[in-house]
């Protein structure tokens, strides 16, 4: 498996990302659906496991793209808590592979100041697994360069729920006024709490639906959608997509007229 971070960049690369990062209009956290590992290996006439080893390459050079970028957040939709409604060696190889690639890439991590976070529903993950999260977790605690948020065990809707519990928790407790619940209070009670929202989410595999991802987080994000599937996915899908975005207008409810206005006054 090839290491996750090159000593050198290309300069044709190094180029393309000199162009994207002068622009005014750069995303601090990205969001990627990945999917499409298991269409991938049946066209390649290959197991789904080896779609999902594929993946594991994908993951790897858009990480460090992002680095290389300066991108602050990249959220990873690994897992979904549906998905634990697969076969159960699907599962498993999964998991397996999920220990692996995390302790062979750790010390990688570390040295290229990527921290590590993880999201979800960690009740219905097996203690290897939470065992090897933590141990990188906290191997990369200090690094502040990219974070890399694993979404695994995750769902949108078990988010909203949780901070709901918790806040409900707080009021009953005597603690919080509901009369001080506002939507930055919420939003402090969901699992990204430490993250802006992402302004970019990508989806590959072709599939044009959110599925149950950061429900609450990607309400005014600019959504990618591409046919590529997730193995297939390197660095210049992601410029593409960055390309993309730079194009858009983010209004927030905003007028154009509005947005000309307040770029003039601010640059006056």
């Amino acid at each position: 498996m090839p290491q996750w971070f090159k000593s050198t960049i290309d300069p044709e690369d190094a180029l393309i990302q000199e162009e994207l990062k002068a622009s005014c209009v750069f995303p601090r956290h990205i969001g990627i659906i990945m999917d499409g590992n298991g269409r991938w290996a049946k066209q390649q006439g290959k197991s789904r496991i080896e779609g999902h080893i594929a993946g594991v390459d994908s993951v790897r050079d858009i990480v460090e793209a992002c680095t290389q970028l300066g991108i602050r957040a990249l959220t990873l939709f690994t897992f979904s808590i549906e998905n634990w409604r697969r076969p159960k060696t699907e599962i498993s190889a999964l998991m397996r592979l999920l220990i692996k690639v995390l302790k062979k890439e750790t010390p990688q991590l570390r040295q290229n100041n990527v921290r590590l976070e993880v999201i979800g529903d960690m009740n219905l993950v097996s203690r290897a697994v939470r065992k090897t999260l933590e141990e990188t977790m906290d191997e990369t605690r200090e690094n502040h360069g990219l974070t890399l948020t694993i979404a695994l065990s995750y769902s949108g809707k078990w988010d909203i729920t949780n901070a709901c519990r918790n806040i409900a928790g707080q009021v009953a407790a005597g603690r919080l006024d509901p009369d001080h619940i506002d939507e930055n209070l919420f939003a402090s009670y969901l699992s990204t709490a430490p993250l802006p929202d992402p302004e970019l989410l990508i989806r590959t595999s072709g599939e044009f639906r959110i599925s149950n991802f950061m429900l609450w987080q990607i309400a005014y994000s600019e959504i990618f959608f591409t046919d590529t599937y997730w193995p297939d996915f390197r660095r210049n899908r992601l410029y593409d997509a960055l390309r993309e975005y730079q194009k858009r207008e983010r209004r927030f409810g905003k007028t154009s007229e509005q947005l000309k206005t307040e770029t003039f006054t601010n640059q006056a």
